[in-house]
């Protein structure tokens, strides 16, 4: 008994932190969501499932949010695990080549996510920036977009700059799962005959499945919090297209001062996101089990 609780005096910081910054924001978030509390003055009533109802049914701006989220994310998770995936089947082998490729792949995601807005915001400029000039040389300029100004492609114009920022890094798990798949089953597929897509699609697929599942839950995640790279390209203009939750979350909170409102919100996004990550695990579990 002594020494289990010796033991628990290892867990003892790191669960004093995960109340502190996890469990107590969690549940004064659920708290706050039912009342009216402006986040500044200590007088607050409650509303019970006011706030709730009112995002569900009346809330125009929550409605397009959600939808540019889910907009946001399908481009994201398709683009990025497709992209991803063929890289690191391509980098697989150990070679000086493709360490330095996968090193250079990967830089983009050491750096902040507000130099990353500001390069693509030059980027994109109608005016004077580098797609556009390189659409005027290739003699192109039909192609030319106002990409960060147009309600129709702004969202995706900003998701293809997360797909470019972060495919780096789910490069890396895709090649630690394909490394990890024992070279004598592609021996025994190349001795069967097998096409190259029937090796993908019995040796492959299935083996480097669970990497997929991670590279698609930790995707989905990022695409939902993505709200330092929206905010300072567009701060989720042009007429909210380009708002997403965590953008309007933060524009209920502190620029509205709903704070309770933004509770209700900021309950709705994480059951949002968990029933979304939920679905997709069991999707791609079952998509294993079938093979």
């Amino acid at each position: 008994m002594k020494k289990n609780k010796r033991l628990f005096l290892f867990i003892a910081p790191g669960l004093l932190l995960y109340l502190i910054f996890f469990i107590y924001p969690t549940l004064s978030a659920l708290f706050y969501s039912f009342t009216n509390w402006d986040g500044i003055t200590p007088d607050y009533q409650f509303v019970g499932f006011d706030n709730y109802v009112k995002l569900v049914t009346e809330d125009s701006i929550f409605a397009k949010a959600f939808t540019n989220n889910i907009k946001f994310m399908l481009f994201v998770v398709i683009f990025q695990t497709i992209l991803s995936l063929l890289f690191a089947l391509f980098l697989i082998k150990n070679s000086k080549v493709n360490v330095f490729l996968r090193a250079l792949y990967f830089f983009p995601t050491i750096l902040s996510s507000v130099s990353v807005a500001f390069i693509w915001t030059f980027i994109y400029d109608p005016n004077m920036g580098l797609l556009s000039s390189l659409l005027s040389d290739l003699n192109l300029e039909v192609l030319s977009q106002n990409w960060l100004g147009d309600e129709d492609i702004a969202i995706f114009s900003i998701a293809a700059v997360q797909v470019w920022f972060h495919t780096g890094q789910m490069l890396i798990i895709f090649v630690a799962g394909l490394q990890a798949i024992p070279s004598e089953l592609y021996e025994v597929a190349r001795i069967e005959g097998a096409s190259r897509w029937q090796t993908f699609r019995t040796v492959t697929w299935p083996l480097v499945a669970p990497a997929a599942t991670i590279v698609i839950a930790y995707t989905t995640i990022q695409s939902f919090k993505a709200f330092d790279l929206i905010f300072a390209m567009t701060k989720g203009g042009p007429n909210y297209s380009t708002e997403i939750l965590a953008t309007f979350i933060y524009t209920t909170a502190f620029r509205s001062f709903k704070f309770g409102y933004a509770s209700a919100e900021s309950v709705l996004f994480m059951i949002l996101m968990a029933v979304i990550t939920y679905v997709q695990f069991k999707a791609l579990r079952a998509d294993r089990v079938n093979y």
